[in-house]
């Protein structure tokens, strides 16, 4: 008989974390995948987690990393419930100040590593399953000192989309998930290594599970989690994105 497990990546901390102790309350799975990089980590959320996990250390941006999901699914022919692209880095500084390795392993991690991981799932996909992909409020404007992170949620955001739409007669729901700033290890390392210093809400990480979560049983293809980030999306549809991003800049102390 076919076990029917969720995949989370970034599951470490942060969103992903919560999402995984979300979903095994949510779903009747007999088990959770547990992607990241940190073994450690992934091992201390095993021992607190109601359900069966299996552990998967891996670096996504890597082939390796890729082919570790990729052979546990061969092996195993699980029916995948839900899928989780959690995984995500950001660095906020001049273009030019960032190294091109860092805007390069954004680009790999955010948008390649998280296409990839689709495309080992859809085997194992079945109607009535879930993809949720992280992406963020910066997917709707463009980021003065965010530029390639920004450049790479709008695509996580695009691609969900359209993927939402063509899967729907599979009856496989994707969702892109856009939230505001969060309290997560990714934000601390942006904040200390770049410019961004003046965040006007912080959102807490199970706050945005909890929003996703419920999201994911709704007749919507992506969620804006929160009161404030919802007004800042309206204002992002509602005015030009020059004027958007001038004033992003006035509010960091940009030039």
């Amino acid at each position: 008989m076919q076990k029917h497990i969720a995949i989370v990546t970034g599951a470490s901390s942060g969103i992903g974390r919560e999402l995984a102790a979300g979903l095994s309350k949510k779903y009747p799975l007999d088990e959770l995948w547990a992607v990241a990089r940190n073994r450690e980590r992934l091992e201390e959320l095993k021992k607190i987690m109601p359900i069966p996990v299996r552990v998967i250390p891996a670096d996504l941006t890597e082939q390796a990393g890729i082919s570790a999901v990729s052979e546990a699914l061969t092996a195993d022919m699980p029916i995948v419930d839900v899928v989780v692209n959690a995984s995500g880095f950001g660095m906020f500084e001049r273009f030019d100040k960032i190294s091109e390795e860092d805007s390069l392993g954004m680009v790999d991690l955010n948008c390649r590593a998280l296409t990839a991981v689709t495309y080992a799932v859809f085997p194992y996909l079945r109607a009535g399953s879930k993809v949720v992909n992280i992406a963020s409020m910066a997917a709707f404007q463009p980021i003065p000192y965010g530029s390639v992170y920004a450049a790479t949620k709008a695509y996580v955001l695009s691609f969900s989309r359209a993927l939402a739409r063509e899967w729907k007669p599979l009856g496989i729901k994707v969702l892109a998930v856009c939230p505001y700033w969060t309290k997560t290890a990714f934000l601390g390392r942006s904040h200390a290594e770049g410019v961004i210093k003046n965040f006007e809400v912080m959102y807490e990480p199970a706050f945005i599970a909890e929003k996703t979560l419920a999201a994911m049983e709704k007749k919507r293809d992506y969620v804006v989690p929160g009161a404030y980030s919802k007004f800042t999306h309206a204002l992002t549809k509602l005015l030009p994105h020059s004027l958007v991003m001038r004033e992003f800049m006035r509010r960091q102390g940009l030039k």
